[in-house]
């Protein structure tokens, strides 16, 4: 069940627990009475994570007891690091550190020093509700629903309730969208089908009041689709590609979204090794992350038109599978020969991007789990970052940085491209084994964007956590769902062709 929220200015009656946040500065500490006895002796430093549980400050019952709410106080580290993510984290341990207690509270003020207007509410209940998600649909037993039914927001006199509130609506809704993305991801591959998901798509969109296209296989076939053809060739499950648009009233300038949607990657005919397959239900992270995002925009008054594209196949190594060495032609009219089936985000990602470019929107953003070379470079925790634009490649990696996912930004040098020469075909899908593997797929996208400007995250790491830290539970993590929504709610059109950045236009010395 998903706690409730609400803002207040006053603290009410009722509540079981109260959060306050402080830095790890001396003064700070000093300040809120942390310095000195049990706090020290807990060894509570205001650390990033750290949080102290005190009694209540009741007027007693009785016999004396205390029956004032819990205290809990969270440390949010150095001051100069007090920012959105931190003030996520805080509220992600402070209840992760009250199981027991259904109505809590916080004080929104200390967890924001370095925060304007709105951000702090926000910020703490995006991190509350999703260390609080859970997903138990598929337990004979469910696990102990989190005992947190209730979030208040204490606004405190100096923030206006009005400004407040708009604030906890959008952490709300942000907080929902990357749930569902998580929950897509987090379903076992045989249930979140290709057919499933575009089910779930077409009646997100009838709730939302999105337009929505599901293309089959005949349609696939109509629309010359041949890199997504041929990836689903293998499996007995059908591909599909979902359109979905969300148009406001006047729209300041279109931004397409593409996902890959991978719903099971067993490798085709390049066949995984079995342990790399265990969390292979996650290649469709893109797409989910997509469609969570478009789900969000009309809630959010995000004022560009938004379309996305999601690439919904499976990639298993069946009699009719496609074989390394095959060509075939994609939807743009180039022709690439299959050097490894593994290798097959970036052919059904090439269909998706053509089609998107053919809309000549104002901006091209995909999403996918394209590359181990990533999680080499970049660990578990950072995406990818790649384009042909320079202000949009700017503005992914400042939303990025809003939303807590960050990201860094790799080149794309134009003398690389002969890494993709085929023999036989206009491009082969790999370079040679062990080079740029991030940036060689980058350069293969890249051939399918036309002029417009377009920004890549490869989130092969960070969609998919080892072990529950922060916000993050174990699993699926939403991953660039929230990016692309605070990409989506500032966004400033673009205008024009895109504008090569320098590292792609350098040449060797």
């Amino acid at each position: 069940m998903t706690p409730t929220c609400e803002v207040v200015a006053d603290r009410p009656d009722g509540l079981d627990a109260v959060v306050r946040a402080v830095t790890s500065d001396p003064a700070a500490l000093a300040a809120a009475g942390l310095d000195r006895g049990g706090a020290r002796r807990q060894g509570f430093t205001g650390k990033a994570g750290q949080v102290l549980l005190r009694a209540g400050a009741g007027a007693g019952d009785s016999d004396g007891a205390d029956t004032g709410p819990l205290e809990a106080v969270v440390g949010l580290g150095p001051p100069d690091e007090a920012g959105r993510e931190a003030a996520r984290r805080a509220a992600a341990a402070a209840v992760r550190a009250l199981p027991g207690c259904r109505s809590v509270a916080f004080e929104v003020a200390g967890f924001g020093p370095m925060l304007a207007g709105g951000a702090a509410a926000r910020a703490v209940v995006e991190g509350a509700l999703l260390a609080l998600d859970r997903l138990d649909d598929f337990r004979s037993a469910p696990e102990d629903p989190p005992a947190i039914e209730r979030l208040v927001v204490l606004a405190g006199a100096a923030q206006p309730l009005a400004a407040a509130t708009d604030a906890v609506r959008r952490g709300e809704v942000v907080a929902e969208a990357v749930r569902q993305a998580r929950r897509l991801v987090n379903t076992p591959p045989s249930d979140a089908t290709p057919r499933a998901i575009a089910e779930e798509a077409v009646a997100m969109a009838e709730r939302e009041g999105l337009e929505v296209r599901v293309l089959d296989e005949d349609d696939l076939r109509a629309e010359r689709l041949g890199g997504l053809l041929a990836v689903a060739r293998g499996s007995a499950e059908p591909p599909r590609l979902v359109r979905l648009a969300y148009r406001p009233d006047a729209p300041t300038a279109t931004v397409a979204l593409v996902g890959k949607g991978i719903t099971f990657d067993s490798g085709g005919l390049s066949l995984k090794p079995p342990a790399s397959m265990t969390t292979m239900k996650y290649d469709m992270s893109g797409a989910a992350a997509v469609l969570g995002a478009l789900g969000a925009c009309r809630r959010l008054g995000v004022g560009a038109e938004v379309v996305g594209f999601l690439a919904l196949t499976e990639n298993m190594p069946g009699g009719r599978a496609v074989k390394p060495g095959d060509v075939f032609t994609a939807r743009n009219g180039t022709t690439v020969e299959v050097l490894n089936t593994d290798a097959e985000g970036r052919l059904v990602l090439a269909d998706a991007l053509s089609l998107a470019a053919e809309e000549a929107p104002d901006a091209i953003v995909d999403l996918a789990t394209l590359t181990g070379a990533a999680v080499t470079a970049l660990g578990k925790s950072v995406a990818g970052l790649l384009g042909n634009d320079e202000r949009l490649l700017a503005a992914v990696g400042e939303a990025g940085r809003v939303a807590g996912e960050p990201s860094w930004t790799l080149p794309l040098p134009p003398f690389y491209r002969k890494l993709l020469d085929s023999n036989v075909a206009d491009l082969a899908n790999i370079g040679p084994a062990g080079q740029a593997g991030t940036v060689v797929a980058g350069l293969f996208l890249e051939r399918f964007v036309g002029d417009r400007p377009w920004a890549h995250l490869d989130i092969a790491g960070p969609a998919y956590a080892d072990d529950t830290s922060g916000y993050r539970n174990k699993g699926a993590t939403g991953f660039g769902v929230a990016t692309l929504l605070a990409l989506l709610e500032a966004y400033q059109p673009i205008g024009g062709p895109a504008s090569a950045p320098t590292a792609s236009r350098a040449v060797p010395a």
